[in-house]
């Protein structure tokens, strides 16, 4: 019994220091995975706050390309979207209201525009007048030309 006692304590000693080694070798194979884990998320961190800081820069140093960008892409995405039932009850008001100020305002504008050069003289009869004045001082001008040219060239010289 007594060898049978033995034999059973050693193989009890064997499978210890079996799961010994086992649970060793977990441990080193967990810390070293954890220390890889915790190196490569350094290196994504420390990566990402070089391209945030590369981003940021840009934006800083031309933020109106970034704003003609986001105008340029919000009005693709709003020239793609289809727009629902609901939008279009909502916006058609506004839509509408919109579109008659504009066209207010552009008469405004025109009247304005007219008045203020009614007040300088400047006005379509008035325009075609100093036209047409313009027009006739030209042709004296020329006509004087010509006949100054014709005398000239007729005139004998004298020898």
């Amino acid at each position: 019994m007594t060898d049978a006692k033995t034999t059973a304590n050693d193989a009890a000693h064997e499978t210890e220091s079996r799961l010994r080694e086992g649970l060793d070798t977990v441990r080193e194979t967990a810390s070293k995975v954890y220390h890889e884990a915790g190196d490569k998320a350094s290196e994504v961190l420390e990566v990402s706050r070089e391209k945030t800081k590369r981003v940021v820069n840009n934006l800083e140093s031309n933020p109106l390309g970034i704003l003609v960008g986001g105008l340029a892409v919000g009005a693709l995405a709003g020239a793609l979207i289809p727009r629902s039932a609901r939008e279009k009850e909502l916006l058609a008001p506004v839509g509408k209201r919109l579109s008659e100020t504009v066209v207010a305002a552009t008469a405004a504008a025109k009247a304005a525009g007219q008045s203020e050069l009614g007040e300088l003289g400047l006005t379509k009869d008035n325009a075609r007048g100093q036209a047409k004045g313009m027009l006739e001082g030209v042709v004296k001008a020329l006509t004087t030309a010509g006949t100054a040219g014709a005398k000239a060239v007729s005139q004998k010289p004298a020898v």
